[in-house]
């Protein structure tokens, strides 16, 4: 396979942000969306949605100050001829229950890794949700886009034994039952640009999805979609400073739209103020054993047609005790350096979004959990939020590096024990006072 160059200048979807200054949409488990009261997203202007869609998402502008996520003139409507796809795992909180929360994230990752590979190096946008994901593509990329969800459904399948629930839909049939798909880039650091969706309609599909509406067949039995990139090497990372917390803040039904931009401001102002913005990666805390754990889940991520995932796994497990060399004694190999690496590692790291939904992964002291959760409780009893919150003892990060010689990896973060998916699952629990 040809290396994907994710450079803003060269179309693709990660690229490098531009002067000036948002991907991945979290499933609520086996329930409806986290957003989509069309309340909140009437308020946000709209804008023209029939410009050209070669090129539209490499030209927004980028978000770097993530305080300024809530900001409506940051995001602008998807063409008129794109389609939104949605992806989640079925019974994800199960699978989470036994322990299987590595092959559950592993799945969410693999959507966006094999509709990656399956475009090459063209742009499109999409949101990471722990158990599942979501992304939007222009109707050129759609056929592709299409198998290469089918694909990874049947692999989800067989190699997993996970139930992948997967559904795509025109934007024009979302804006046509009243909500609307927005996007928006936001910089975590200079190698990569993450995607921000707003406006209700990834809300609304998700939730056609689950009625069966919009599904997508999967793809016949021994299909294998192109995963290369993907891995899972890394140790689990434990809190630093006390906790790790996941939460999901959605808009209360009816709830007014600055209030809500307001409770949503608070939250991320919270959390900036802290070392790091409460990042949960940190280079001294990232840890590399071999063999490692997901030494299996690559095996079967990477296997091709016809090998079976013993062999496979024999050669996972040759290449990775040379990159555990590699990095652990800090061998510079060519245009390689361990240390650079792993500080893109850092800076590259997707653990806190917006997606018609505020979701963060945080690491941090037990007092500011406190106060985040007292923050949003308040503002669910006034009826502005909906939200669930996790907390577990260290993160995980799923990988996709096209190649480790490019800055332009992304690590997808998550709870260790349950992360995003049990957040969701506490949103769902989460009534509203009357």
């Amino acid at each position: 396979m040809s290396e994907i160059d994710f450079s803003a200048e060269s179309g693709g979807r990660l690229g490098k942000p531009k002067r000036g200054s948002i991907e991945p949409i979290g499933v609520e488990p086996d329930g409806e969306r986290t957003s989509g009261d069309k309340s909140f997203w009437d308020n946000i202007p709209a804008m023209d949605a029939t410009m050209p869609s070669d090129g539209f998402y490499a030209s927004l502008p980028i978000l770097r100050d993530f305080t300024r996520v809530m900001d409506p003139g940051l995001f602008a409507p998807l063409p008129d001829g794109w389609l939104v796809g949605i992806a989640d795992v079925v019974q994800s909180t199960k699978a989470i229950a036994e322990n299987r929360y590595k092959a559950v994230n592993m799945a969410g990752a693999a959507v966006i890794v094999a509709i990656t590979n399956a475009l090459e190096n063209r742009d499109f946008p999409f949101v990471f949700g722990g158990d599942g994901a979501s992304f939007a593509v222009a109707a050129a990329d759609a056929a592709a886009a299409r198998q290469a969800l089918a694909e990874t459904t049947t692999w989800v399948k067989e190699d997993l034994d996970l139930t992948l629930r997967i559904g795509m839909v025109p934007v024009a049939a979302i804006r046509a039952h009243g909500f609307d798909v927005r996007v928006a880039r936001y910089a975590p650091s200079q190698n990569i640009s993450i995607a921000m969706f707003a406006g209700g309609g990834i809300a609304w599909a998700d939730a056609a999805m689950k009625r069966g509406e919009i599904a997508v067949a999967p793809a016949p039995p021994g299909a294998h979609p192109d995963l290369s990139g993907l891995s899972c090497r890394y140790q689990e990372i434990p809190a630093s400073r006390g906790v790790v917390l996941s939460l999901v803040v959605a808009p209360a039904p009816g709830a007014s739209g600055d209030a809500f931009r307001a409770a949503i401001e608070h939250t991320a102002r919270l959390v900036e103020r802290t070392p790091d913005a409460s990042r949960p990666v940190a280079g001294q805390r990232l840890r590399i054993t071999w063999p490692p754990a997901g030494a299996d889940l690559e095996a079967r991520a990477s296997r091709r047609p016809g090998e079976s995932v013993r062999a496979r796994k024999i050669k996972v497990l040759a290449w990775t005790f040379l990159y555990f060399l590699i990095m652990h004694f800090s061998i510079k190999v060519g245009s390689f350096i361990p240390a650079k690496y792993t500080r893109e590692v850092v800076d590259n790291s997707d653990f806190r979004k917006f997606d018609d939904a505020l979701r963060m992964v945080l690491d941090c002291t037990p007092e500011l959990a406190d106060e985040i959760e007292r923050h949003l409780a308040d503002c669910a009893a006034r009826k502005i939020v909906r939200y669930g919150t996790h907390r577990q003892h260290a993160a995980m990060m799923t990988c996709f590096t096209p190649s480790p010689t490019k800055s332009n990896h992304v690590h997808f973060i998550d709870g260790a024990m349950g992360g995003y998916a049990l957040a969701a699952s506490a949103l769902k629990g989460n009534v509203v006072p009357t």
